[in-house]
């Protein structure tokens, strides 16, 4: 009470009598000016009169009206009290630690406490936790669930003084607060929320991968058969996730089904993906199918559009998988199958005979790979400048971020008079000469953060992309030109098959054609990984331009120092898991030590015992991984979970901000998570 001071309308309401003073003595200095001495005494005397009534009053009165008003607050303050105490709201008051003063009727049967519960709310509930109490006059809301209902928990700060002060009439000093929480049930709002999200259409696109090849090795009266045995597993599988499927042709479906049915799908990894290869009726080689699925958008068409690009993806991927996209999100299942290679070689004559046609149309071609360029980047792009300078347009290949086992090759390029002094050039002078009229390839790579220079893609509206790697969600999409085949074992080969098809003046020189030729030797291990029948015609055809066996192997020569890097990397090898063989290559004194990590990790895959291998080291500020295996894991799905990406068997990624121990403890978590989600066999 010795705070509590009046203020407001009530004082002006007790003060205004005394105020009248001011007026009385107005009024008697005008009796003694105009009325004269007698009428002011007067006036003087009544004027006294007054002022002792009126302060005694004030000093008697004051006090119990001041009693009267507190007792009038605290019925009315009682009213509000019982009001609040069967309000159908959930309420109650914490302190400042977050123990219970007070709450409601309604608060006290939800929480099944009585209402002389004061500990403190985090006992009550988990998800009220200590730092999710306001800590200011913002009001905090976290989401609660009792009894089988989920509660809308809303908490805020009330100031005891702003309570006592609401009305105006009195003034309060102490800044000491209560913490008021409301709970509102949001559980049919949820449910209805969630019902919602399941119902939404979700559109797909089903592809059979290898069906042109499977069914070569199929007599005619069996490929019926074949396919109908293939088609009855589908339309049972997707009959039982209660969807609608529809054949577009001999090998492409149309399904929509309700998001509820794809979370099942996802939860269950689409095992469709592994009963297709199962069906055998004498086929050599088994059916694979490749799903796209879109949604997240309120069109139709828009879900269709995205389901058909999620489609390319998957097929852009190396097929045997399925892609869901859902608004920003990708996610990938399967792909656990190496790509199937095409006999056919139409694909490779089309899109060369595109390449012409753009090239021809532009004044330049540049040419980048991607960053730290190995030899199957800087042969593509040499390939691709043969092209060019076939039909007379200029042509740059950036090559200043090289490793170190390039550098010989370009070196012998710039002493060749055949070359001018633009055909290798750096980032700077790319910068240049790239513009509207000039077209971008990019050979190697499909990510735009992998390229030797990313911002020439902004530079010109012509990019043309041929790559090998699987892709994933960051990839080139404004292409005129995208060939991208993960069954293929390097660029160089795929380079090499574009050559043949180009135009009948394409003469490779030797010099080129032991660049190609170096591509292929390096990506495939000297031809035992991820070769196929192209791939030997690919180098049989370089072999007949010039390539020399005996050249090529001279490049892939290693230093001292690089020989006792890898060797020291394997060993210094762990065995993970008992499965995985994760080592650090040293970096201090090598010229490339991504290129002795990729060794060491070859070297590593020969172990009994291992399926998959990592080397990691550090460059640059960053730590790079190399990753290998045969057959057994895919470790370009891990990598991808690293930010990376590659093949089945052969992937990478670049880690920045982690130390090589936190690199090494962040690849063990990742490894032992995809093992628990089942991605990992």
């Amino acid at each position: 009470m010795k705070n509590l001071k009046v203020n407001g309308k009530l004082k002006t309401y007790l003060v205004w009598p005394i105020a009248l003073l001011l007026l009385w003595a107005l009024l008697v200095l005008l009796l003694f000016l105009k009325a004269g001495r007698t009428a002011g005494v007067i006036g003087l005397i009544f004027m006294g009169i007054y002022a002792v009534v009126t302060v005694t009053l004030y000093m008697r009165s004051s006090p119990r009206l001041m009693n009267e008003m507190i007792a009038f607050a605290t019925q009315y303050g009682q009213v509000q009290k019982n009001l609040l105490q069967e309000f159908g709201l959930p309420y109650a008051l914490l302190d400042e630690e977050g123990s219970f003063l007070w709450m409601n009727d309604a608060f006290a049967e939800l929480s099944g406490k009585s209402k002389r519960y004061h500990r403190k709310i985090t006992d009550l509930f988990e998800e009220a936790e200590e730092e999710n109490l306001p800590d200011s006059e913002e009001s905090r809301t976290l989401e609660i669930e009792r009894n089988g209902r989920i509660y809308r928990a809303e908490m805020k700060r009330v100031y005891v003084t702003e309570l006592l002060s609401e009305n105006g009439s009195f003034v309060g000093t102490d800044q000491e607060y209560l913490i008021a929480v409301c709970l509102f049930d949001e559980t049919d709002l949820t449910r209805l929320t969630e019902e919602k999200e399941a119902s939404q259409i979700v559109c797909g696109l089903l592809s059979l991968d290898n069906y042109d090849e499977a069914m070569e090795g199929v007599e005619d009266v069996r490929r019926s058969l074949l396919l109908a045995l293939v088609e009855r597993k589908i339309n049972k599988y997707f009959g039982e996730v209660d969807c609608i499927i529809r054949k577009l042709s001999h090998d492409r479906f149309f399904f929509v089904m309700r998001k509820k049915s794809l979370l099942e799908c996802e939860e269950q990894r689409f095992p469709i993906l592994d009963d297709v290869k199962t069906v055998n009726i004498g086929n050599e080689m088994s059916l694979t199918l490749s799903i796209g699925i879109g949604c997240g958008e309120e069109s139709y068409l828009a879900n269709a559009d995205i389901a058909r690009n999620a489609l390319e993806l998957a097929l852009g991927r190396g097929g045997d998988q399925v892609v869901v996209r859902d608004g920003f999100r990708t996610h990938f299942y399967g792909g656990n199958t190496e790509s199937t290679e095409k006999i056919t070689r139409v694909k490779a004559r089309v899109k060369a005979q595109a390449l012409q046609e753009i090239i021809e149309s532009r004044s330049r071609v540049v040419v980048m790979g991607h960053k730290i360029a190995d030899i199957d980047a800087i042969g593509a792009a040499i390939g691709i400048g043969r092209a060019a300078r076939t039909v007379g347009v200029p042509v740059s290949i950036v090559a200043d971020d090289i490793s170190d086992n390039v550098r010989p090759v370009i070196e012998s390029f710039r002493a060749d008079q055949e070359y001018d002094a633009d055909f290798f050039v750096t980032q700077e002078r790319a910068r240049e000469l790239t513009g509207a009229d000039t077209v971008l390839v990019v050979v190697d790579t499909n990510k735009p953060s992998y390229t030797a220079c990313e911002e020439l893609l902004g530079r010109t509206g012509s990019i043309v992309v041929l790559d090998h790697h699987r892709q994933g969600d960051d990839r080139i999409t404004n292409a005129v030109l995208s060939y991208i085949e993960p069954y293929a074992s390097s660029a160089c080969e795929m380079v090499a098959e574009v050559l043949q098809y180009f135009g009948e003046d394409v003469k490779l020189r030797s010099i080129e054609a032991d660049a190609l030729y170096a591509g292929i030797v390096l990506d495939t291990s000297n031809f035992i990984a991820r070769t196929g029948v192209r791939t030997f015609e690919a180098a049989a055809y370089l072999r007949r331009n010039g390539a020399d066996v005996t050249r090529v192997r001279k490049m892939f020569r290693d230093d001292v120092e690089d020989c006792r890097a890898k060797a020291q990397a394997v060993a210094d090898a762990e065995i993970f898991m008992d499965e995985f063989a994760v080592s650090v290559c040293p970096s201090e004194g090598l010229h490339s030590p991504t290129v002795v990590s990729a060794q060491a990790a070859n070297e590593l895959l020969n172990t009994r015992g291992i399926k998959a291998t990592f080397v990691m080291t550090e460059y640059n500020g960053q730590v790079y991984i190399s990753a290998r295996a045969i057959d057994e894991v895919n470790v370009q799905l891990i990598m991808e979970r690293l930010g990376g990406g590659g093949h089945l068997s052969v992937a990478g990624a670049q880690l920045s901000d982690y130390t090589l121990e936190e690199a090494k403890a962040l690849l063990k978590s990742t490894i032992m998570e995809m093992k628990e989600e089942g991605d990992i066999a």
